[in-house]
């Protein structure tokens, strides 16, 4: 008896058992714990991995820094000169820029300078079929033949009034006779003088007009540069009938350029005439030009609070090109320790200073900073980096572009 029940207690647990284990497979399924184990290990590892990756880091490979060119200089600690740097543009001086127009009416045969090209002084810049000049050596010609006829009749009025003389001192002819071919004689020389004249200045209108031969009766005329220089603009085309007020190209000597700048009311006080400077143009940002300023304005801008300012530079080079971009270097005296970095280190993220510090061989770090003083190439670093750390200099435009890029995809 004791043995049956024994018997039926054992086989109602095991069925309640088995009861509920289908309990728990159909309301969820059970996981091993390996396989839990290694999920918990793939979440850990992507968060070690966002961790080792900071938002500020740039990855460059070394062929990608050798593609931009990238370059590295020190932060270094150096005595630093005060510089007041005035934003201008180029422009050729007064004197030195003219338009070239025909002196009459004509059409264009030749134009023979393009755009670019440097002429010197007298050189031939176009041909003109010139109508006024056509009359003109028309006119002159008709002017020489008639001043040798005067001057064949001068020879034979001259012939008479010496027989006459003869004449009149063997009492042959009356002395009334003598006197009228010597008057004669005086009014040819009087209207060969007036031929003279009217020639010579036939051939100086000629000589204007550029005719080289006033005799071939050509209407041809050449216009030549007045000085030398570059030409900027040649509007007139080939074939075209010009007239006076036509302008048919333009030239700029640019071997004197001046930098129109504008300073603030505040620094006023740092500037005077005659002032040594340095230019530095947007095309050549490793080059310094000598200036010096030959100008200020007695006068404010009443919105911007600003002067005008004139630097004149020598350009003997002309590599300042007309309304390039260029910044005035004004040193000031005050000089004192400051850590530096190249100006070109400098990049604007977000409306901050920041510079990218080589973290490694292909990472790089936006760091941002305070900056002080500009003194030509260089700028002051007021905190947020330590003397010898490494910047890039040449590239990091092209870091801050990527460093943008990574924040956009990591936004969205």
């Amino acid at each position: 008896m004791r043995t049956l029940t024994l018997v039926l207690v054992v086989t109602l647990v095991s069925l309640l058992t088995g009861c509920g284990e289908s309990r728990s497979k159909e309301g969820k399924p059970s996981v091993s714990p390996s396989e839990g184990s290694s999920e918990k290990k793939a979440q850990a590892s992507e968060a070690s991995e966002e961790a080792k990756e900071p938002s500020g880091l740039i990855e460059l490979s070394e062929a990608a820094q050798r593609r931009i060119g990238l370059t590295l200089a020190r932060a270094t600690t150096a005595p630093l000169a005060e510089v007041l740097m005035l934003n201008g543009t180029v422009q050729p001086l007064e004197g030195r820029i003219t338009s070239v127009r025909p002196l009459t009416r004509g059409r264009l045969k030749e134009v023979l300078v393009r755009v670019g090209d440097r002429v010197n002084s007298g050189q031939l810049l176009a041909r003109l079929d010139n109508i006024e000049a056509g009359d003109l050596s028309s006119q002159y010609n008709t002017a020489r033949a008639d001043l040798a006829r005067l001057r064949i009749q001068q020879a034979v009025t001259a012939r008479q009034a010496e027989r006459s003389r003869k004449l009149v001192a063997i009492g042959a002819v009356p002395q009334k006779e003598l006197e009228a071919i010597e008057g004669e004689r005086q009014g040819q020389e009087e209207a060969i003088r007036a031929q003279e004249s009217t020639i010579a200045g036939l051939l100086a209108r000629l000589q204007r007009f550029g005719v080289g031969d006033p005799t071939s009766g050509t209407s041809t005329t050449t216009i030549e540069a007045p000085f030398a220089g570059v030409v900027t603009a040649v509007p007139a085309a080939q074939g075209a009938v010009v007239e006076t007020t036509s302008e048919l190209l333009s030239i700029v000597d640019l071997s004197q350029v001046y930098v129109a700048g504008q300073v603030y009311e505040r620094d006023l006080s740092k500037i005077r005439i005659g002032q040594n400077v340095a230019v530095v143009a947007a095309g050549y940002p490793d080059v310094r030009f000598p200036g010096r300023v030959a100008s200020l304005s007695p006068s404010l801008n009443p919105e911007t609070r600003t002067a005008s300012v004139r630097v004149e530079v020598a350009n003997t080079a002309e590599r300042l090109r007309i309304d390039m971009f260029a910044t005035v270097e004004l040193p000031m005296a005050a000089n004192s320790e400051a850590l530096t970095v190249r100006t070109d280190a400098i990049q604007r993220v977000e409306g901050k200073s920041v510079v990218f510090v080589r973290a490694d061989a292909t990472h790089f770090s936006a760091r941002p900073v305070q900056v002080g003083r500009i003194a030509s190439n260089l700028i002051e670093i007021t905190s947020g980096l330590k003397a010898g750390e490494l910047v890039v200099t040449n590239g990091s435009f092209n870091l801050k572009s990527a460093l943008l890029g990574k924040e956009l995809s990591e936004k969205e």
